[in-house]
């Protein structure tokens, strides 16, 4: 009897390493989220999560998401569960989710309070600063068991974003306009992961000092501000109507130029591409202007 005891004791050490623990993570409105164990079915309900959940290693327990999660490409031939224009908490709960990822400023809180009502587990992003896609890859990893996984991707990121730093700390400084909307007109404030990377790449964003994240300015305003560089997250031609002040230095030396929507605005791991084609824009329109590199 004592060596059976002691074989069954034998067999239990050796599962215990295999049993899947409680996680937790803490989330973007402060509320600490805790699973009895990872999750193995996750509703993403913004595309930069479903990015995150890729780099993490978790893109197999991605069971639904939305229409504009364009990336990676295997993230297209995930069902959907809405859109620009809402979720389907029907087609949400059809998913048995066991962790339901949503957004602070697209999802509506009467959708996350229905989904915690009916016990779904809801984690709120809302990556606002450009170290905070470095922390929720971590959060991400933590709540579907990849935590050694979503550290080393969350090292790489602030790596590569710390080199860009460094690179560009000695580059002239630039003053920039970032427009993200024509009608009405908006940019976006220091406060901002993409005001952010205006500033790591050495641009000094001519509304950084707004206390809003993407505040909405005049056409006066920018005429006044004289930027040397005039930026985009549209189409070019979305910068067309600027070229009708000529006093504009960016005007005068042509430097106006469109960025790569989908690197810049989207806060996930690819966030690194996207500063490396801010900081690659303002070293052309450095050259167009006259400035010489530090």
């Amino acid at each position: 009897m004592t060596r059976m005891r002691a074989g069954w004791l034998w067999l239990a050490l050796l599962l215990a390493p295999l049993a899947q623990a409680a996680v937790s993570a803490r989330d973007a409105a402060g509320s600490t989220l805790t699973l009895a164990k990872p999750a193995q079915r996750v509703v993403a309900l913004v595309p930069h999560a479903v990015e995150m959940l890729y780099a993490v290693g978790a893109g197999a327990q991605l069971v639904a998401t939305v229409n504009y999660a364009d990336y990676p490409p295997e993230a297209k031939r995930l069902p959907r569960v809405g859109g620009y224009t809402g979720v389907s908490l029907e087609a949400v709960m059809r998913q048995k989710p066991d962790l339901v990822i949503a957004w602070a400023d697209g999802t509506a809180p009467r959708d996350v309070a229905r989904l915690r009502s009916l016990g779904i587990p809801v984690f709120v992003s809302r990556p606002l600063q450009l170290d905070d896609v470095a922390r929720e890859l971590e959060s991400l990893g933590a709540l579907t068991g990849h935590g050694a996984e979503a550290g080393r991707a969350a090292a790489r990121y602030r790596a590569q974003l710390g080199a860009l730093k460094a690179r560009y700390a000695v580059r002239p400084t630039v003053s920039v306009f970032l427009q993200v909307g024509e009608l009405p007109l908006y940019t976006v404030s220091d406060k901002s992961f993409v005001g952010q990377l205006v500033r790591l790449c050495g641009g000094n964003n001519v509304f950084g000092a707004q206390l809003q994240p993407a505040p909405q300015v005049s056409v006066e305003s920018v005429i006044r501000a004289r930027p040397q560089v005039l930026l985009s997250t549209g189409a070019l031609s979305t910068l067309a109507q600027w070229r009708q002040w000529g006093a504009i230095p960016a005007v005068q030396r042509n430097a106006l130029y469109a960025l790569p929507a989908d690197l810049v605005v989207r806060p996930g791991p690819r966030l690194v591409d996207g500063a490396e084609a801010v900081c690659r824009t303002l070293d052309d329109a450095r050259a167009r202007l006259g400035l010489t590199p530090g």
